[in-house]
């Protein structure tokens, strides 16, 4: 955190040291979420589209993740998946920071934005690459961009990927980023109902994104504040438990049932924002379709 707060090193030492620290806050939803995701965004495009992606859905779905394994390799990674609105805004909505990267290097420096994560300006650049892609016809890049901002829009939805506060170490929460993001599907995604609407064409990519973030962000005070309550009224005992994998680790976990009461308490936030990052993802891939020119992609 002292590193993200003081960033005022040289761009690629910088970089390397906040790649050791945003490392934490990667991984968004956990590699099932993520592939999910991916897989059921597919199943939203509209033809031709949805010919192309359903004949490499598996392709979308294992490489789903390939942005948090990248993490280890390459140093400017970790910023991609995150802001942290709190340096930046008071409170909502998001009206100081500007919405395009120019506009906020002139008025933040480069620095200071790669320091507190730039995943809506990543995500702009990652659909003009993907425009080009389809443009291009270039099939191997078109599924890899595809994949890599189907990573980084699901990463907007996360309501912990837009806070200083990430995993919940300011105000003695930590693990929180894990529960609701990677536990709690884990346990419940089968009751998921995540069949969304036919993907749409953005008016505006970069305002869809922001809309998203703020939205993220409104969601932060439960997210914390129903966690708190509950600790509280559960105990350690009664929150935790120990388990064994099949390789013989054991590691200490939150049990099932209260994983289960605390995305009660949030009134199905978690499935509501995997279901809303269903829809955009689909609805970014099949825009840099249409700005590309709807280009013929039937023979790829």
């Amino acid at each position: 955190m002292l590193i993200r707060k003081f960033y005022t090193a040289r761009k690629q030492i910088a970089l390397f040291l906040l790649c050791m620290v945003g490392a934490q806050q990667l991984g968004a939803w956990g590699f099932l979420g993520h592939k999910t995701i991916n897989r059921q965004a597919v199943y939203a495009l509209p033809q031709p589209l949805f010919g192309f992606y359903k004949s490499h859905i598996d392709f979308m779905t294992e490489h789903a993740v390939d942005p948090d394994q990248r993490r280890y390799t390459d140093t400017a990674e970790a910023c991609r998946h995150y802001i942290d609105l709190e340096r930046y805004e008071k409170a909502l909505p998001i009206d100081t920071l500007p919405k395009f990267w120019k506009l906020a290097v002139e008025k933040y420096s480069a620095d200071t934005l790669f320091a507190y994560g730039i995943v809506p300006y990543h995500v702009q650049t990652m659909l003009y690459r993907l425009t080009e892609a389809f443009k291009n016809k270039d099939v191997d890049r078109i599924l890899q961009l595809s994949a890599d901002i189907g990573h980084y829009v699901a990463d907007a939805h996360v309501p912990l990927h837009t806070s200083l506060n990430y995993d919940g170490q300011l105000t003695q929460q930590n693990g929180i980023h894990a529960l609701w993001e990677t536990r709690i599907p884990e346990i419940s995604l089968k009751n998921y109902e995540l069949t969304v609407p036919i993907a749409h064409y953005l008016d505006s990519p970069n305002d869809s994104l922001w809309h998203c973030i703020e939205t993220s962000h409104s969601h932060l005070p439960a997210v914390l504040k129903n966690e708190k309550q509950l600790s509280l009224n559960w105990g350690e005992d009664q929150k935790y438990e120990l388990t064994t994998d099949n390789k013989g680790k054991t590691k200490k976990q939150v049990k099932e049932a209260f994983a289960l009461a605390y995305e009660s308490s949030l009134n199905h936030m978690v499935e509501d924002r995997m279901r809303t990052a269903i829809t955009s993802v689909s609805s970014y891939w099949y825009t840099a379709w249409m700005l590309a020119g709807q280009p013929d992609i039937t023979g790829l």
